[in-house]
Order: C-alpha cells, then sequence, then structure tokens
C-alpha cells in the first residue's frame, strides 16, 4: 500500500479540519481500507465559542457521510470536556450516549457525531483515523489471530481485545490505555474490527494507517497467503437464467416481505468462491467484522433453499433474542448474499444501492476469508457477538423511526425509447418513486443517461428478437426480475398521403411502433407473472387511435393495432395479476418524434402557427413528456390497483376525441 499524499493538492485544504477532510478523502478512495461509509476520522481543534472564550473541540466524522466524498460539513463539533466526562462513567446505554452526543456539539445543524467519537476523545494525538483494512482483518480472524497480531506490530500498537462498538468500546479502551502513550505507539489494534491511527499533523497520521496496513499485507505475502489464485475464467454457456433468477426473486422477497432487488455477479472471483470445495464451511463462519452484519446479514446463503435459510435465521435469532434486553424486533430473514455454483455471486436488497454495497463488501470479505484460510484458517466472531451489532439498539432505533420507502421500492421497471422525450421522462418518474429502471433505446447515449446503481442503460435494437432477448437477460441479471414495463418507442413519418406511401415506409413503421411491442410483450410475459407484486403494463398509444388525422395512416394503424393489442393483453393476463393499461397523448413536443420540419408541417396543415398549434385543445395548455410520464407512473402505482384496460387521454382535451 502507498501513501497518496500529494504537497500542492494538500495546499487546497486550509486548517486543521481543511486537512482532516483531505486526508479522509485519501482514505475513503482506497476500497481496502474502508468501504460505504466505514470508518472515521477525527481533529481535535481550539475555537472561540460565542463569548469569546476559547474551547476544544472534537471535529469527528457524522453519521451518514462516506470518508471519500467527505466535506468539512461531515465532521461534528463536539466539546471535548463533556466527551471525557463520558468516558469516566461506569455504564452508559448506546441510546442515552447518542442523546449525550448531540448535546454536546457546537453546531446543532451538524450530523450526529459517530459512535467512536468517545474513543477519538480519549486518544491525546490531535488528528485520528479509523479503519478497516482488510489485511489486516486477515490476519486478525485466525485462530492464532492475537498471536499473529502481536508478531506483525510489536510495541508500535496497543491491542485491545474485541468489544462492542461505542461506549463500551470506548470505556475498555479508557482502562487499556496507559496515561503516557510510548513513544514508539503510533496506533491501536481493534481485535476482530480495524485499526485505529493517531499523530499530531494530518498527513503522520494518514501515513501511520498505510504503514500499518502495509505491515499486515506484508506478513500475508510472506506467508504466500496475499495471492489469490482463481480458477480460470469459464466461457459464458449462453444458457438464459432470467426466468429461474425472477422466480428465485419472488420467492425471496416473500421472505423478505417486500420486493427486492437480486443482482447476478458472476465473475471470477463470485463464481471461484461459489464453487469452492470448501464453501459451505467458510461461508458459515460469519462477516469478515461485525458491523457488516448490517448490509450482508451474518452469513450468506449457499444454494437456493430459501426456506432452510430462514429457518435457521429465526432459530438464531430466537437464541441470542432471549438473553437481550430490550427485546428486539425481528429483521427479516431474508439473505442478502447469495453463493451459488452457477450463477456466482448474487447479491439482494430493498434497492439496488442496498443490494451494490452487499456486493462490494461481500467480495472483499471473500478475498479476506480465502487469505485467512492459507494462513491458517478462518475464524470469525461468534455469532453472540455479530448478533449484539446486528441488534443494536441504535439499529432497533432507527429502524422505528423510519418512514415508510418510495412506493416502487424493490421493483423493477424497463422503458422502451428511454434515451429521450416521453420514454426518458418515464425513467425519471419511476426513479424518483423508487424503482430500479432499465433502459432500452438503439441511440447509444442510453447507456450513460444515468450514472446510478439502480440504473442500466441497454443499446437494443427492437426489431431484433435476439436483441430484445439479450437485453431481457442483462436486465434481469442486473435487478432480477420485471414489475413494471413502459412500451414507449416508436416512429412518425414525415406526413404522407395514403396514395403517396411506399411500403417500405409502411413496414418500417410497423416494424418499430407494432411488431416490436408484440416481440417485447411477449417476451416480458413469463418475467411479469413473477413480480412480486403483481406485474403492470403501460402503453404510451396516441390520440391518433380514436381520432386519426389525415397524412398519418402508417402511423395510425400501427397505434391502433398496439391499442388493441394491449386490450386483449389485458384479457388474457389479468389471470396472472398483470393489469395493461393505455395513455394517449397528443402534440407532446419535447420527444423526438417532433422534429422542426414535422412540426411546422403539421400547423401549416391546420392553418395553425406553431405557438397555436402547441396549444391546440380544449385547455389551451401545452403537453409535456413530464405530464404523460407522470401518468404513467401513477397508473403502475395503489391508485389504479384495480384498473386495467383503461385508456387515458393526456392530451389538454380534444375535440375529437370526447
Amino acid at each position: 500500500m502507498k501513501s497518496l499524499w500529494d504537497d500542492s493538492a494538500a495546499a487546497a485544504f486550509a486548517g486543521d479540519l481543511g486537512q482532516r477532510v483531505y486526508t479522509s478523502r485519501l482514505l475513503g478512495r482506497d476500497d481496502s481500507l474502508v468501504l460505504h461509509g466505514g470508518g472515521n476520522t477525527s481533529v481535535k481543534v481550539r475555537e472561540k465559542n460565542l463569548f469569546g472564550e476559547e474551547e476544544t473541540l472534537l471535529y469527528v466524522k457524522g453519521s451518514g457521510w462516506d470518508l471519500a466524498t467527505i466535506e468539512a460539513a461531515g465532521f461534528s463539533p463536539c466539546r471535548m470536556p463533556h466527551l471525557m466526562r463520558l468516558a469516566g462513567l461506569e455504564a452508559l446505554s448506546d441510546l442515552r450516549m447518542a442523546t449525550e452526543l448531540k448535546g454536546c456539539m457546537t453546531n446543532p445543524a451538524a450530523p450526529a457525531p459517530s459512535v467512536e467519537a468517545i474513543l477519538h476523545a480519549l486518544l491525546p494525538a490531535k488528528f485520528v483515523d479509523h479503519t478497516h483494512a482488510d489485511a489486516f482483518i486477515a490476519a486478525c480472524n485466525t485462530p492464532g489471530g492475537a498471536k499473529r497480531i502481536r508478531e506483525i506490530y510489536g510495541d508500535q500498537v496497543i491491542i485491545v481485545p474485541y468489544e462492542m462498538p461505542g461506549f463500551k468500546l470506548a470505556r475498555l479502551c479508557a482502562t487499556l490505555l496507559p496515561r503516557t502513550l510510548p513513544a514508539r505507539t503510533i496506533g491501536l489494534v481493534l481485535m476482530n474490527h480495524g485499526l485505529i491511527s493517531f499523530g499530531d499533523t494530518a498527513r503522520t497520521s494518514y501515513e501511520r494507517m498505510i504503514h500499518l496496513a502495509t505491515l499486515a499485507e506484508a506478513h500475508l505475502a510472506k506467508q504466500r497467503a496475499w495471492n489469490i489464485a482463481w480458477p480460470p475464467a469459464e466461457p459464458e454457456s449462453g444458457k438464459s437464467r432470467r426466468i429461474e433468477l425472477a422466480d428465485f426473486r419472488k420467492k425471496l422477497s416473500a421472505v423478505l416481505g417486500a420486493p427486492a432487488i437480486l443482482a447476478t455477479q458472476g465473475d471470477t472471483p463470485g463464481l471461484g468462491f461459489a464453487r469452492h470445495a470448501d464453501v459451505a464451511t467458510l461461508a458459515s463462519q460469519g462477516p469478515a467484522t461485525p458491523d457488516h452484519v448490517l448490509r450482508t446479514k451474518r452469513v450468506p446463503l449457499v444454494g437456493r433453499d430459501l426456506e432452510s435459510y430462514r429457518a435457521a435465521y429465526e432459530s438464531y435469532f430466537a437464541t441470542h433474542a432471549a438473553r437481550a434486553e430490550p427485546k428486539p424486533l425481528m429483521l427479516d430473514p431474508a439473505p442478502r448474499v447469495i453463493l451459488d455454483s452457477e450463477w456466482g455471486l448474487v447479491v439482494a436488497g430493498r434497492t439496488a444501492h442496498d443490494a451494490a454495497i452487499a456486493g462490494d463488501i461481500y467480495r472483499h470479505t471473500i478475498a479476506i476469508i480465502l487469505r485467512a484460510n492459507a494462513l491458517e484458517g478462518w475464524r470469525a466472531l461468534p455469532p453472540a457477538d455479530v448478533f449484539a451489532v446486528e441488534y443494536w439498539d441504535l439499529e432497533q432505533a432507527k429502524l422505528r423511526r423510519s418512514g415508510p420507502p418510495p412506493v416502487f421500492t424493490g421493483e423493477v421497471a424497463l422503458v422502451t425509447g428511454a434515451a429521450s422525450g416521453i420514454g426518458r421522462a418515464c425513467v425519471a418518474a419511476l426513479l424518483q418513486r423508487g424503482a430500479a429502471v432499465v433502459g432500452l433505446d438503439i441511440n447509444p447515449a442510453i447507456v450513460t443517461a444515468h450514472a446510478r446503481p439502480d440504473f442500466r442503460g441497454i443499446v437494443c435494437d427492437l426489431t431484433s428478437e435476439t436483441s430484445i432477448a439479450a437485453a431481457l437477460e442483462e436486465g434481469t441479471r442486473a435487478f432480477g426480475g420485471l414489475d413494471i414495463l413502459v412500451l414507449n418507442a416508436g416512429i412518425f413519418p414525415s406526413s404522407r398521403k395514403i396514395e403517396e406511401l411506399d411500403t417500405a415506409t409502411w413496414r418500417k413503421v410497423m416494424a418499430v411502433n407494432l411488431d416490436a411491442t408484440f416481440a417485447l410483450m411477449r417476451e416480458c410475459h413469463p418475467l411479469l407473472k413473477l413480480a412480486p407484486n403483481g406485474g403492470r403494463v403501460v402503453v404510451i398509444g396516441s390520440k391518433n387511435v380514436p381520432a386519426p388525422g389525415p397524412g398519418a395512416a402508417a402511423y395510425s394503424a400501427s397505434k391502433a393495432a398496439v391499442n388493441q393489442l394491449a386490450r386483449i393483453a389485458a384479457l388474457e393476463w389479468g389471470a396472472d395479476r398483470i393489469r395493461v393499461n393505455s395513455i394517449h397523448p397528443n402534440l407532446v413536443f419535447d420527444t423526438a418524434l417532433w422534429t422542426p420540419e414535422i412540426l411546422a408541417s403539421r400547423a401549416q396543415h391546420y392553418g395553425l402557427s406553431v405557438d397555436a398549434y402547441k396549444t391546440n385543445n380544449v385547455l389551451k395548455v401545452e403537453v409535456t413528456s413530464r405530464d404523460v410520464a407522470e401518468m404513467a407512473a401513477e397508473m403502475c402505482g395503489p391508485r389504479f390497483a384495480k384498473t386495467t384496460g383503461a385508456q387515458v387521454p393526456v392530451d389538454g382535451g380534444n375535440e375529437r376525441v370526447i
């Protein structure tokens, strides 16, 4: 491991807090040190209060901030004297500790302080860094871990036996720390938990952390336990897995008690570990560090037997909850990590973001487990210690305070023609309501349309059934299934009377607007049948269905045919808990269909100016893509739960339709 310190970059961060921000980001950039909000850092400063009196404050990383992107506002300023008085208490519940930490902040608008704030205050150094370095965890979580750690670090660290994070850990450290730290001591080892380094400057504390992590890496390398030999990558079999994945997702959602995102990560490390000869034994030990249980559960599911996993989790809860006070509320018994010899590593979560975090953590866990196993055998903390973190008072309090999630949380939507216009607006509306969205479009820009874990943009030629099948396979592997289908893609040729309409144009319009819609509906039906809350289809039709206009024969006929197809699907698919509804927009000008030339031509045809044509409806309003998208999203929600086969105009009121 190398120091990332750069003098010129560091110079841009003024003051002690600025330097703290800079080195915190350096730590956060290395996922072998911290992952997804893990780790914490602090700095002690002298500041004048409102009365002009100087006081010592601890600026400690606040809850909800990530070290990789932290700003000065992400640190919570706490009065040091109060923290030190808390450290002197014999006992303190974590809920009361959280209240006291908030009460000693000088800025009530700052985030809640880290639960390790008291521990940071106890350490006499100005700067303190705390990470969960992979190499250290691998060396620590072995049968001879304590002896090995002493061998690696000698007197450079003070070794602290494992204790529950929060006040109990701070209190233990208070009893173990000498009044004056030895000159060679640069940090603490929190067994089975993490590394702490400290120093009088941000750079010193940061580079001491790099030094401590490097010593652990060097030890693993010396013991031939650093490099992991994966089996050769196998070529993709080409076997379709979308139906079996969607079926598994439905069963997992039932155990979870809500729709789940299921993401397949079947690369070489994931597949290699899932096929390891001792995977069941290794994976059943527990997480790399106890805080990972909040993201991954204590153990993964090996194979696909969800009912056995549920029973084992319920037994685990019953065993340890019997000794807990106050009595905890049982969390869902669904796995977050699945290791399957065919699928590889698969991760689950209530959101795509949660699933991605579980995946990142477990990929590191795999490396930690295999390195520890190569040393002398992997050994995690006992289940009781992990349970204590999983059912921590602070986490239970968060659960009780949490409000209802967005309406489509855990659900998967697919939108065609998603790169622009109504399709792009539909993607935005569905994402806003909590769905994970697969966007299909012929335009390559779809791939980078939304840089977020709950969106997958796929280039797809909807006139190719092979392309459709590949897109559905990719989308299902990304999110696990399909709940919502928005059929929006279409083309609108230039105005042409029937006698002037060539066969090639007619067939092209039918291929995109009708044939592709039919093929996609047919291929999506098995997935929609497996939607945990029932499937939903919204067809973006057109005002031309009930009220066609001259010069649009191919477009109007194709949309009318799609409308009839949707009505039949509503009849046929109701028994499968799939509802199918249509929306008929008109004159939506912020779409790719309406080029300036087409707009001018249509306005001229009706003897109107372009501006007058845009509001040529009963309400005299302009209809936008967002208006249509909001209706599409709402029709997939609970307000329309008992509606199927409907046709809803979004056109400002059209006299011919009315």
